[in-house]
């Protein structure tokens, strides 16, 4: 899926939304294990995550040529700053009108509205794609998300007491969400 916004933020600055290819496979792995040091609230750990160059970039090219499935990039000065992407919970019929949602953000660049135009890409992407609903998960700690999601119609249908096992405080609980998206 192709898509390319330039939008405001907070500061008066610019930044650029845009689908990553290929090309911007060492990027991509360079903001995922970024953030996911940054911040307990994230699925995985660096040390998890195991791609290789090739294989993200073998990712990116699917998400381009995909027409329902995208991973969208933030830029900010001409530096990747955040990443969010829809994914299809699955292709057959009973669930392929749902799709997933995962974000991330670095630390340095949170509050300057990178999350809300991320968010709003991807749900922009969503219903080009002909999803009735996307779905997330969000550590219930993680209020500024919680927040955002809320903001932009998120609604909460469930939650999971113990949905991570955090190497440094235990247990996390998950808030299940879910927007209905227009067909």
């Amino acid at each position: 899926m192709q898509y390319h916004k330039i939008v405001p933020l907070k500061d008066g600055r610019t930044c650029t939304l845009r689908n990553g290819t290929a090309e911007d496979g060492q990027a991509l792995l360079d903001i995922f294990n970024l953030t996911h040091a940054q911040t307990d609230y994230l699925l995985t750990y660096p040390d998890e995550f195991t791609y290789t160059l090739q294989q993200e970039e073998d990712y990116l090219k699917g998400k381009t040529d995909s027409d329902d499935e995208i991973e969208l990039l933030a830029e900010l000065d001409g530096k990747v700053v955040g990443s969010a992407g829809i994914g299809c919970v699955g292709r057959r019929e009973k669930t392929r009108h749902r799709a997933t949602f995962g974000i991330n953000v670095d630390k340095g660049y949170w509050g300057l509205g990178i999350g809300r135009v991320l968010t709003e890409g991807c749900i922009e992407c969503a219903e080009r794609a002909g999803y009735a609903q996307l779905e997330l998960e969000a550590v219930a700690d993680n209020k500024n998300a919680l927040a955002l999601y809320k903001s932009v119609g998120f609604v909460e249908y469930g939650r999971n007491p113990k949905g991570f096992l955090s190497r440094s405080s235990g247990w996390q609980e998950l808030v299940l969400m879910r927007l209905e998206l227009d067909r």
